[in-house]
């Protein structure tokens, strides 16, 4: 699992959906003027969500979009994997055997941090967060040791040398 800039544009989009549309439709034009993107870009990630169940499409006068779900039975993940390369964030990566060792073991190491991600982010609803954002609580600074990683929570040195 990947978390790239479509995917983070997509949370915002869908928190800016939840805070601000309260069940009504929200126009493309007003996501992308909070987003700060362009209208096309905004209407391309939302046919993902569309297709995905995760809001609806409302036509005519007032019409925009709303969420299909409530905020707390959405996760991040489903958000994520909605916008990027479905192929590839959903897949069960099947590591070849390589003859060098090294390279094979680096790519279960990947793979299984990959699952833990996906798993990690699925484990956040589309509510919390909103919460933490109305709370003035940081929804992207989350301690490295939540992931299971065996990183510390005192992670800055391992930061400042990635």
């Amino acid at each position: 699992m990947r978390l790239s800039s479509k995917g983070q544009i997509a949370i915002s989009g869908m928190m800016f959906l939840a805070i601000h549309g309260k069940g009504r439709a929200m126009t493309a034009a007003q996501i992308a003027s909070d987003q700060d993107i362009s209208v096309s870009y905004i209407e391309q990630l939302f046919a993902n969500l569309r297709e995905s169940d995760l809001i609806e499409g409302v036509r005519g006068p007032g019409g925009g979009y709303r969420l299909a779900l409530p905020a707390a039975e959405i996760s991040v993940a489903d958000i994520v994997t909605s916008v990027d390369d479905r192929t590839y964030a959903l897949r069960e990566t099947v590591i070849p055997n390589y003859g060098d060792k090294v390279r094979y073991l680096s790519q279960l190491m990947w793979s299984s941090l990959s699952r833990k991600i996906y798993k990690f982010l699925h484990e956040i609803s589309l509510q919390e967060c909103i919460e933490r954002k109305q709370k003035g609580e940081s929804i992207a600074d989350i301690p490295a040791g939540l992931l299971q990683t065996g990183i510390t929570e005192n992670y800055a040195d391992f930061r400042e040398a990635s």
